[in-house]
């Protein structure tokens, strides 16, 4: 995607002090009223843009340093091509699983949610079946602060503001900055309700799935405005403004959430035959729990090589715990890319390794 230079209001300019938005701290602002009278500001200056807003309890940084935004599905400093083609793959039978049970129960869309793609992947990302090109945004300033404070168990949180192209349509693309833009309530059945409450849209870079010249064309700091720390305490939001709960922001009776739910559960199974499905489905829960243990201790995106050694530096992991979950990393690599080399008794050696592991009482998270 190209990159923006945003117009900054002094304050931030000041701030930033001639760093790039990406790179600058983030800029504190103590209640709900002054952040929206900052983005107005913000929002005359880059007249050029439509501005869309994220929130994230922390602040991820890359390994050289500074904010990083990337979409799910390319989380990760030093990502293997064979990896991301195998997540593309994942991608590809969940969409054809997703049409498939769209039909299945009725839903209205599902012919359409066949043919296209970007609204396969909107679905599978907003319901968190698996991650995808696209990035969760809202139009919603009080949305936004709402979710960064809800997932954060720190004094503070983030909310970011990106500058995106117009929009022409409910799936727009535009190819002079190389940016699609999903509009959530356009696309979605009305037995999604999630998307209505949270006003949800997704971006992505256009057309563009492994085959890149430099990963961080991918990244949405090319897009940022601004970022701001917001206090995670209730004074945060004055008099007249309120946190949206989550009971608003996750609607119970979503006929679509439990679709997903349904999916998700099932889907490391489906797409791999026998042991190996077993296996990856549980070396899923093992990567998953080894990532955002040291994501909390890091404040970035890792590798699971990376997080095991984090762990390991501060004392979550015993020596001998890190050398297992090497010997672990390095099957399920043997596994996924050449299968075929691998036999039942291997399978159930290492599956038995990584329940064992998961069960065991030395294993604490940050």
């Amino acid at each position: 995607m190209r990159e923006i230079t945003p117009t900054l209001t002094p304050e931030l300019r000041a701030h930033s002090d001639k760093l790039p938005v990406w790179r600058a701290p983030a800029f504190y602002i103590s209640t709900f009223r002054m952040l929206v009278e900052h983005v107005a500001r913000l929002a005359y200056a880059n007249r050029d843009e439509l501005l869309f807003f994220r929130g994230q309890n922390k602040d991820y940084q890359s390994k050289a340093g500074g904010t990083t935004l990337y979409p799910a599905i390319y989380r990760e400093d030093a990502l293997a091509s064979r990896e991301l083609k195998y997540r593309f793959e994942m991608l590809d039978q969940a969409g054809r699983l997703l049409v498939d049970r769209f039909k299945a129960a009725g839903i209205d869309g599902h012919r359409e949610l066949r043919q296209k793609r970007y609204i396969q992947w909107s679905i599978l990302q907003h319901y968190e079946v698996l991650g995808t090109p696209l990035l969760d945004l809202t139009q919603s300033l009080r949305v936004a602060c709402s979710f960064a404070q809800l997932s954060s168990t720190d004094p503070a949180c983030y909310v970011y503001v990106l500058g995106l192209p117009y929009l022409s349509n409910r799936i727009s693309i535009n190819s002079e900055h190389d940016v699609v833009n999903v509009r959530l309530l356009s696309i979605c059945p009305p037995a999604a309700l999630r998307p209505y409450f949270q006003e949800g849209y997704l971006s992505g870079t256009a057309d563009v799935t492994t085959d890149f010249d430099s990963k961080t064309e991918l990244d949405f700091r090319n897009r940022l405005i601004a970022k701001f720390e917001i206090p995670r305490a209730k004074i945060f939001w004055g008099s007249g403004f309120d946190q949206i709960p989550e009971t608003a922001l996750y609607p119970k009776g979503d006929a679509i959430f439990d679709l997903c739910r349904e999916l998700k559960n099932e889907l490391r199974d489906e797409t791999k035959p026998g042991d190996l499905g077993t296996f990856i489905q549980e070396w899923a829960k093992l990567e998953e729990h080894l990532l955002n243990s040291a994501r909390q201790l890091t404040q970035r995106n890792v590798s699971v090589l990376e997080a095991v050694r984090a762990l390991r530096k501060n004392s979550y992991l015993t020596a001998e715990q890190a050398k297992q979950l090497d010997v672990l990393r390095n099957f399920r690599n043997l596994a996924v890319h050449r299968p075929s080399s691998v036999d039942e008794q291997e399978f159930k050696k290492y599956l038995a390794a990584i329940r064992e592991f998961l069960l065991s009482p030395h294993w604490s998270k940050p």
